[in-house]
């Protein structure tokens, strides 16, 4: 994964190692796709969603905007985003049974002939809309062009 060998986790505060776990997988996952890595580009913008959702349930800022109904698992990917848009987070264009959809084909299946540039739009306006991006590559760790 895009992360690896790039930032200590265990080092860092949970919410700064989320942040960038989700800045380096969209700058991976960005470059896989352009690279004409496509499924394995979709597996890396989901893991950098699914990084910026966990980092909504535990940042003060928003975890106190959440409206959390009981018995809703906080751990679970698909219902972080719903609860985020309930509490106008997020807008809820971005239609995220499609992306999960997408994001199964590609753990099984190269699609390389998969148009993807509305999945990247949707998520990078999640993103935006989460405060993610926009964000300065430069000022991140150097990547590693040999890496997947």
């Amino acid at each position: 994964m895009p992360h690896a060998g790039l930032m200590d986790e265990n080092n860092m505060e949970p919410c700064d190692a989320l942040l960038l776990r989700a800045k380096l997988h969209i700058r991976g996952g960005r470059r896989r796709l352009r690279q004409g890595k496509i499924s394995a580009g979709i597996v890396t913008l989901y893991d950098a969603i699914c990084a910026a959702l966990e980092l909504q349930t535990i940042a003060p800022s928003s975890k106190k905007r959440l409206i959390i109904k009981e018995g809703e698992n906080l751990n679970d990917d698909k219902t972080v985003y719903r609860i985020l848009v309930r509490s106008r987070i997020l807008d809820g264009f971005f239609d995220y049974d499609v992306f999960n959809a997408i994001v199964e084909r590609a753990l099984t299946d190269e699609m390389k002939d998969f148009q993807y540039g509305f999945l990247l739009a949707g998520i990078e306006s999640v993103m935006t809309q989460l405060g993610i991006m926009p964000f300065d590559e430069q000022a991140l760790p150097p990547e590693d062009p040999l890496t997947f």
